[in-house]
């Protein structure tokens, strides 16, 4: 099963990007094997708006099984809920130790965003 996560930076090492839209990049990940692939954000860093709805349909097309991110607004939430990709919200620590606490089920669904709009 593959996870998309949010992070600041380009490994297994880097730390969940608090922020879905405007997280640095995404990591890719095999839950079983811990590979991965980087996913570059870099259109959206500076966005003036837009940028949650595009990472979510940039990430929906990737069909991973969930989402792993520390905080998702609505309309990336709903752009993500729309394509059936799960978003656990709240996730902190390494995406390594991200990964390890999904696959323990330590995290559940949302079944709202847990961020304004524009923050």
């Amino acid at each position: 099963m593959k996870v998309a996560v949010s992070c600041t930076g380009q490994d297994l090492d880097s730390q969940v990007d608090s922020r879905f839209g405007r997280a640095a990049s995404f990591l890719l990940v095999d839950t079983e094997t811990l590979a991965f692939e980087v996913v570059a954000n870099t259109q959206n860093l500076q966005a003036a708006q837009g940028a949650g709805v595009q990472a979510a349909s940039l990430i929906a097309r990737l069909k991973p099984a969930a989402v792993l991110t520390g905080h998702c607004g609505p309309k990336a939430f709903q752009v993500l809920q729309a394509a059936g990709v799960p978003v656990y919200v709240g996730v902190s620590g390494t995406v390594k130790e991200a990964v390890a606490r999904f696959k323990k089920g330590e995290f559940t669904p949302s079944t709202a965003p847990n961020a304004e709009g524009h923050w």
